[in-house]
């Protein structure tokens, strides 16, 4: 677990970027699944990487130069009675005990507090637009401020997005960060080797994301960082194929995406293998091609190389693999400046990962790729869907093939963190071949 030293030090490092303004960060309200019933909470990245705080109803205030404390916590108090029913709470001196803020207060007082905390402050920093409501009422507060300056108060002058100032640092992976997401990978390399020791023809799709998500919760992660993907056959085409319900056919491949969440960090792995444990012809010679173009582009990861790299790299693979197949026609250069491969591979390489399984920061600094640096993890995922109806022969009909890894950028290049998942083809059939 990350420890309250280093909930501080992120603190201390976003107020040396305030200078005179505040920032106000809520948490995530609790999400209604139908009636009352609700999904299982889970907090606010921004505020859990601020706070360490994973109740609901909670605000965190950072007030730089405050001389009653810069970090303060508005939560729910402790209730004996709610207790009983929901669950234990903090409370506000648990709060302060736990996370280290220098007050609490009641959050039913946040109306009465807050707007007095606005004034004077030159701007206001908050993650414009992720929670409307909570927008609306900050703005409320100021507009009411602003009706003081008769009195000699000022009211904030602008109200800016904190996450030009907090992405950044989420971005660059700290010690502790890693150590968080090499345990939702290690949960996540074993559940993706269970459903592979386990998969038989006939088995539903539900029942290899029954085995990865038992494998996850008798690990510690509390759920997958999103749901998963267990696409056989022709479902495999779909991106984001979250049904989960069909039969899976002999002569099929099964598409699995998916990872633990652990301690609010995400592991996000693909691998595709053969229902019945072997690859036929056809099935492997596209894998190896998404396979050649994964290591291209892992190998093209290092600091100082732009984000970009890895899909340039992969395109090239992909490119040259389908018009070896004589899936296309036409020189490499050529079918790659009209975009030719986009049937056959049409999401990006990469994406950043982190407490949030789509991870924030920016991918490109004013017109150019951002540039690599040590502590960035990246995903890295081609893949090839061979969609029916797209001029595509019968033959290869309904494959569709991704494989995905987790890479961290280091000082001497990178490291592929979900290594421990097979994905050579041998070696997946080899697993395949001993069972469960």
């Amino acid at each position: 677990m990350t420890t309250a030293t280093v909930y501080a030090r992120r603190r201390h490092t976003v107020m040396n970027h305030l200078g005179d303004g505040i920032a106000v960060v809520p948490t995530a309200p609790v999400a209604r699944r139908n009636g009352d019933v609700h999904y299982r909470y889970r907090p606010d990245s921004d505020f859990f990487y601020l706070t360490g705080f994973a109740e609901p109803e909670a605000v965190a205030v950072l007030t730089p130069g405050r001389s009653g404390g810069e970090f303060l916590i508005f939560c729910r108090e402790r209730d004996a009675h709610k207790e009983t029913w929901n669950g234990r709470r903090a409370g506000l001196a648990g709060a302060m005990h736990n996370i280290g803020a220098d007050d609490a207060f009641p959050i039913d007082d946040l109306e009465d507090i807050l707007p007095g905390l606005l004034e004077n402050r030159a701007k206001v920093y908050c993650n414009l637009g992720r929670y409307p409501e909570f927008d609306n009422q900050l703005l409320r507060w100021v507009t009411g401020i602003k009706s003081k300056v008769r009195t000699g108060i000022t009211a904030p002058g602008e109200l800016v997005d904190l996450g030009h100032i907090l992405h950044e640092l989420r971005l660059i992976k700290k010690a502790d960060e890693i150590r968080a997401i090499r345990k939702a990978v290690a949960v996540s390399v074993a559940a993706h080797q269970q459903a592979m020791a386990c998969c038989q023809p006939g088995m539903r799709e539900y029942e290899l994301e029954a085995e990865l998500e038992y494998t996850f919760r008798r690990s510690g992660a509390h759920y997958p960082a999103y749901p998963s993907i267990v696409a056989g056959g022709a479902n495999a085409c779909i991106l984001h194929y979250i049904e989960n319900n069909a039969r899976l056919g002999k002569g099929d491949l099964v598409l699995i995406d998916a990872g633990a969440e652990i301690d609010c960090y995400c592991a996000d792995i693909t691998r595709t293998f053969p229902v019945s444990g072997k690859y036929s012809a056809r099935q492997k010679a596209l894998y190896d091609i998404v396979l050649a173009a994964q290591a291209a582009a892992i190998a093209v990861i290092e600091p100082g190389a732009h984000f970009n790299n890895p899909h340039e790299a992969a395109v090239r693979v992909i490119t040259e693999g389908l018009k070896s197949l004589k899936l296309l026609k036409g020189s490499v250069d050529g079918l790659i400046e009209k975009q030719a491969y986009q049937p056959f591979f049409m999401h990006r390489t990469s994406h950043w990962l982190g407490m949030d399984v789509h991870d924030v920061g920016d991918y490109r600094l004013a017109d150019s790729w951002r540039v690599l640096e040590p502590g960035m993890v990246l995903t890295v995922e081609p893949g090839l869907y061979l969609v029916p109806g797209r001029r595509v022969p019968e033959k290869w009909h309904g494959i569709g093939i991704r494989i995905e890894d987790d890479v961290l950028v280091t000082r001497a290049g990178h490291e592929v963190l979900t290594a421990g998942a097979p994905k050579d083809s041998a070696a997946i059939e080899a697993l395949m071949a001993d069972g469960p």
